[in-house]
């Protein structure tokens, strides 16, 4: 039965939101996130693991499961594993293994795939997410576990064949399992959002969803508001982004609730999202953990881990955005949008604190980082390693001894520097000729020539328009080439303006 027959899903959306039936229901949501690790070799093999070869030039034997051939355990991959546990506050099991799952697929070269069942290496952690409210939250984590990729089926080379690519087969993946702690499509892609952030400080993952590095699959169900009991989910497979992964929860919200609400009973399957429809579709139906016929892989050891060492990998961690964004808000006193901005990428991070190793006014610094320097790196295609943080603090310290004011600043100060790498700020600043002129007799004279240049504002400004003040400043500016102090000279305006009245 289609619950869609003779209607579109706009006006299906529309019916459901005049009748209110999406308020009597909750949206549970666990997802499935897979971080393709950044190593230079497959996780069983020598293969190499990057991304953009020729189809099937990263293969060997062993990546192709050939008989005879034994798989050897990348170290870095489990490296990789331990650390990302250790920074979601997972459990690292000391003693894990390596299971096959059983099912066949074209891209599968071996049949089977080398993962963890029933001991994997992290077990029960937590990811906090940040809301737009600015609640916190934490989105409990099942389980972490290492993982072979497997290859890529082509459907759109060629009219009657469908073509692999085993290059990615073998590539290490780590899978993030979350428990059915979410509940809507922004905390979703909060939560997504936060454990790209934490793999690209950590270094093991580059994130990048379109090439395929970071990839979420969404198990996704409804239940009357109250209810303990989850109902049948429904698995949409290899979400590439975080937008799509909003897209597809949301119309799954409404199908679901659309097909509870005529009596129609949700099977529970596998899904395929259509990004250029927005609309999910039956891929196959969903396979429970008996269909794999999991069994411990019998040409890999259980592995044993040393606690020395984990505490060892504990110790080399970055701080993460977690840490940071507490410390910048509860130490420095910036506001928890300012340390978000400065947290969501780790150069970023460590170039602001680097910042602040040279001015105390943090708040100026993240304005810095977050506007002018972002500006610039957007517009340029730089990166903010190429920039001098040294220099950035030098800038915010002059404006604050009102030596420059911030327009000089931002301006012309800046750009100078970052196309003059070679010349100190004091020499910019000189030559430039920006050092704020002290002298008020001179100011006062700048101040006498704007305001008679506009009598009809002074008296729009005696009658109570004090918007008129920036007209004013403007040309204050313009007649001292941008040399005065802006403070100063606001009071001195203030001041001859009164007196007019």
């Amino acid at each position: 039965m289609d619950i869609f027959d003779g209607m579109t899903l706009m006006e299906t959306e529309q019916k459901l939101a005049a009748e209110e039936v999406l308020d009597k229901y909750e949206l549970v949501i666990g997802l499935e996130v897979h971080a393709q690790l950044s190593t230079n070799t497959k996780i069983f093999s020598s293969d190499p693991a990057f991304f953009g070869a020729e189809p099937n030039h990263h293969t060997s034997p062993v990546s192709l499961g050939l008989p005879g051939t034994l798989p050897k355990i990348n170290r870095e991959v489990v490296t990789s594993a331990v650390k990302l546990g250790l920074a979601t506050h997972c459990t690292i099991n000391l003693i894990n293994r390596f299971d096959r799952k059983n099912y066949f697929y074209a891209d599968l070269p071996k049949g089977y795939q080398i993962t963890q069942d029933e001991l994997p290496i992290c077990q029960k952690g937590f990811i906090q997410i940040s809301l737009k409210d600015k609640e916190v939250k934490k989105i409990r984590l099942n389980r972490i576990h290492m993982e072979e990729d497997a290859g890529k089926s082509i459907h759109d080379k060629d009219d009657r064949y469908s073509l692999i690519d085993l290059n990615r087969a073998g590539v290490p993946l780590l899978e993030i399992v979350s428990e059915p702690d979410i509940r809507s499509a922004e905390e979703a892609a909060a939560y997504l959002t936060e454990i790209r952030k934490i793999v690209r400080y950590l270094d093991v993952c580059d994130g990048n969803m379109e090439e395929g590095s970071l990839r979420c699959d969404a198990n996704i169900s409804v239940r009357p508001k109250g209810a303990s009991e989850y109902g049948a989910r429904c698995e949409v497979k290899n979400l590439n982004s975080i937008r799509n992964l909003q897209r597809a929860v949301n119309y799954e919200f409404r199908r679901q609730v659309a097909l509870i609400e005529q009596g129609v009973k949700i099977e529970q399957n596998t899904l395929n999202f259509d990004a250029a429809t927005g609309e999910t579709s039956v891929l196959r139906s969903k396979e429970m953990a008996y269909d794999y016929r999991y069994f411990p892989e019998p040409d890999l050891p259980p592995m044993h881990l040393s606690q020395e060492w984990v505490d060892e990998l504990k110790q080399l961690l970055p701080a993460l955005p977690e840490q940071r964004i507490q410390r910048y808000t509860e130490q420095l006193g910036l506001s928890n949008y300012d340390a978000v901005l400065l947290t969501n990428d780790r150069a970023v991070a460590e170039f602001f604190e680097q910042v602040i190793e040279g001015t105390a006014n943090y708040k100026a610094a993240a304005n810095w980082v977050n506007g002018p320097i972002q500006s610039y790196l957007n517009e340029n295609n730089r990166e903010i390693k190429e920039l001098n943080a040294g220099s950035i603090a030098e800038i915010i310290n002059l404006v604050d001894q009102g030596k420059i004011n911030n327009s000089a600043a931002t301006q012309q100060l800046f750009p100078a520097i970052v196309n003059e790498a070679g010349k100190t700020v004091s020499q910019i600043v000189h030559e430039l000729n920006l050092i704020i002129d002290t002298d008020e007799d001179q100011l006062a004279s700048f101040i006498t020539a704007a305001v008679g240049k506009y009598p009809e504002k002074v008296t729009e400004y005696n009658k109570g328009k004090k918007g008129v003040l920036g007209l004013f400043m403007g040309e204050l500016m313009k007649l001292s080439g941008g040399k005065i102090d802006p403070k100063t000279a606001n009071k001195l305006l203030v001041q001859k303006l009164e007196s007019l009245k």
